[in-house]
């Protein structure tokens, strides 16, 4: 059987273009060339002091705002003769810190007859205290009706104790009474071993009291090794109380050397926040308001400032994205897309001007925000983004200077965990880390220059593989017709 020679020529063509789309589809971007500070658009010196092998760096607005991936992926750090250094990423939490307070109180004895004392409720004692609260003393008087012996007690005896627990600055201010929440126990050198049950009454105004704990307190000695065993601690559910009673219910009542008040307070460290105030501009839709930021910004709260006194404005904030058009032959349409809502407000007072708070967000990553307002306006609000910086943790190596390099396209991130630049190191540690010095931004016009040529290069040839491939599916139309052409030819 002959076959034509437009056949023939057809078939050639037909291979020359799968090769060419083989070739073209043959050709992934290949490796970096290099990797060094000077294939990086931005980089920054840092300084440290050589006295720790493990620092840290506290990541500026710079480099949120140049790098060219929302991981971070294009951070790089250098040595003076271009050697990586080890490096990873750490996102500190909220810490919560306990601080403890401790201050003498004063005692004041209660004495009565143990004879006839059945609680120390029972004993009648003139108290006097100060304009200020301050107790200045407190005496026993005879039981009404007594006589001989039971009125005048010539050897009074130590029933109990009242102490004032007030300091100063403290003494007439409820809100600043602290919450005390331990008593110690110091006892006094005649004494070496003692075991005892106290109870713990407290008051403000002397008169009632309430009870809010009991406790054995003991100090024994070890004969073995010479050592005083102590339970020396009263503790209970913290509260704010000016004085307080101590009674026994069991072993030899004592006043002791000192007994001190203490106080827990739990601090919260919140993370330090980084914020960007960016200018607005018309977006891609009637009526929104468009605000450029950097890909790697890791939003979590977000602010309008108008500059209007008096505005409401219900928004929706968000993004564009592109999707293909729905007619052939017509360009891509963007549309919004949401992330939350809120009410956005400015309202002048007399007594203040109300604002709007910050608006939480998912983590986000956006290279463009967008305000989606309800209803109309001619409002153009700046627009905050509130972020937590990442502290960058590296290992100091080889010779310094050191260079933090960033802006970068495709290219694989070099960050690794934690536990390979800092094994062992405690969240204390971590945050005790020296903090490296950055100096100032260093840009590299030729080679964004040059990023942009690059960028357009690969989009063009990203085209011409799409042509190929185009021709190459109309090529396989046309062979498919030839081939039941000559099937039917040849039967």
């Amino acid at each position: 059987m002959k076959i034509s020679t437009g056949y023939l020529s057809l078939f050639a063509c037909f291979g020359f273009l799968l090769s060419m789309t083989g070739f073209a589809a043959s050709s992934p971007d290949e490796d970096q060339p290099s990797d060094v500070p000077s294939d990086y658009t931005h980089s920054m010196n840092l300084t440290v002091t050589g006295k720790q092998g493990v620092v840290a760096l506290r990541l500026p607005q710079a480099v949120y705002l140049n790098a060219h991936s929302a991981d971070l992926g294009d951070l790089r750090v250098f040595d003076a003769q271009g050697g990586k250094l080890p490096f990873a990423f750490y996102v500190p939490a909220r810490q919560n810190q306990i601080q403890k307070q401790s201050w003498p109180v004063k005692q004041f004895e209660i004495n009565g007859n143990p004879q006839n004392l059945q609680s120390v409720d029972a004993i009648d004692m003139e108290i006097k205290a100060g304009a200020d609260g301050t107790l200045l003393s407190v005496k026993t008087k005879p039981r009404k009706g007594a006589v001989g012996v039971d009125a005048i007690v010539e050897k009074p005896t130590l029933v109990g104790l009242i102490l004032d627990l007030g300091q100063a600055g403290q003494m007439n201010d409820t809100d600043k009474k602290p919450l005390i929440s331990a008593l110690h126990f110091t006892l006094p050198p005649s004494k070496q071993t003692y075991s005892a049950q106290v109870w713990l009454e407290v008051s403000d105004n002397l008169k009632q009291w309430e009870m809010v704990a009991a406790t054995e307190l003991n100090w024994l000695i070890d004969t073995q090794t010479s050592e005083t065993l102590a339970n020396d601690r009263l503790e209970f559910t913290p509260r704010a109380f000016r004085y307080a009673r101590l009674s026994w219910r069991s072993g030899e009542p004592v006043r002791f050397a000192s007994i001190e008040a203490e106080k827990s307070e739990q601090t919260s460290i919140v993370p330090y926040l980084d914020k960007l105030t960016l200018q607005p501009m018309a977006g891609k839709l009637p009526n929104d308001l468009m605000y450029r930021a950097g890909i790697a910004l890791p939003v979590e709260k977000i602010d309008l400032h108008f500059a209007e006194p008096n505005i409401v404005l219900p928004a929706q904030v968000g993004t564009y994205r592109e999707i293909p058009s729905r007619q052939l032959g017509k360009p891509n349409e963007w549309v919004f897309q949401a992330l939350a809502h809120n009410v956005f407000y400015q309202i002048t007072q007399p007594d203040k001007t109300r604002r709007s708070s910050e608006l939480s967000v998912p983590l986000t990553h956006f290279a463009e925000w967008v305000i989606h307002p309800k209803t109309t306006t001619t409002s153009k609000p700046e627009l905050s983004l509130i972020w937590q910086p990442a502290t960058l943790v590296f290992l100091v190596s080889g010779s310094p200077p050191y260079t933090l390099a960033f802006g970068r396209d495709n290219i694989k991130s070099a960050a690794v965990e934690l536990y390979q630049v800092a094994p062992g190191f405690s969240v204390q540690e971590l945050l005790q880390l020296e903090q490296a010095q950055a100096g100032p931004v260093q840009i590299r016009h030729n080679l964004q220059e040059n990023e942009s040529l690059a960028a357009m290069a690969k989009t063009s040839a990203q085209n011409r593989t799409l042509i190929l491939w185009g021709v190459m599916l109309l090529g396989v139309v046309v062979l498919g017709a030839m081939s039941l052409r000559l099937y039917k030819q040849m039967k």
